[in-house]
């Protein structure tokens, strides 16, 4: 597990980042790993200075191209469910958005492959885990409803938008045993989803209701 810590002051400071990993806990996340890494990771550096004020609420804030860095309670628990279910050795991302989710997932993953879509947030994403000197991650400009299959098959894979259909290219870069955390539905209704490969098969759990931007193919720049 690697370790990032960059000090901040006053509303970016290291006792507001306590007050966060606290409630977290309160809201129910219990994985000590999960908790320590949201601690520790400066949130601040992955959104605009103006709202650097605001990086340690429990809301998620908008960083550019219809985006959103998600909220730290999401983040957690999708990491968490993750984490809880099996073997972090090789991890992909679908949708690296700003990087904060991918630079929680390094400091637990073996390898962390991550895709992202839009070309402005995936430089900004690669500076800042640049900027952390985390080097296990690789990233990959495209669509993310191929997936990596270069890279695969995968652990674990976490995807940051929510399908109506879960894309049939990721079930299949799953190891038997791995697992998928995924957001499913439409704009009105989405679950948080768990899906583990039992071979050729596929169990899903639900987790919980959740609010996601939509996946969408192709790529922009």
């Amino acid at each position: 597990m690697q370790r990032v810590d960059l000090q901040g002051i006053g509303m970016t400071s290291q006792r507001t980042r306590d007050r966060l990993a606290e409630r977290l806990r309160a809201q129910g996340i219990e994985n000590l790993s999960v908790l320590e890494v949201i601690r520790s990771t400066p949130r601040h550096l992955f959104v605009d200075e103006a709202l650097s004020h605001r990086a340690y609420e429990d809301t998620a804030l908008p960083v550019g191209f219809n985006q959103t860095i998600s909220q730290p309670y999401v983040v957690a628990l999708m990491t968490e469910v993750l984490v809880n279910s099996g073997a972090m050795g090789r991890v992909l991302e679908v949708g690296s958005g700003c990087g904060y989710q991918t630079t929680v997932l390094a400091q637990l993953a073996g390898q962390v492959y991550s895709v992202e879509r839009i070309k402005g947030l995936l430089d900004k994403a690669r500076q800042r885990i640049k900027q952390l000197k985390l080097n296990n991650v690789l990233f990959k400009y495209g669509d993310g409803t191929d997936g990596w299959a270069e890279h695969g098959p995968y652990d674990g894979i976490i995807v940051t938008a929510a399908p109506r259909d879960i894309p049939e290219a990721l079930l299949e870069q799953l190891v038997d045993g791995g697992r998928m955390v995924i957001p499913v539905g439409d704009r009105s209704s989405q679950d948080l989803v768990l899906v583990t490969r039992r071979q050729d098969s596929f169990e899903k759990q639900v987790i919980q209701s959740v609010q996601f931007v939509p996946f969408i193919s192709g790529s922009l720049r």
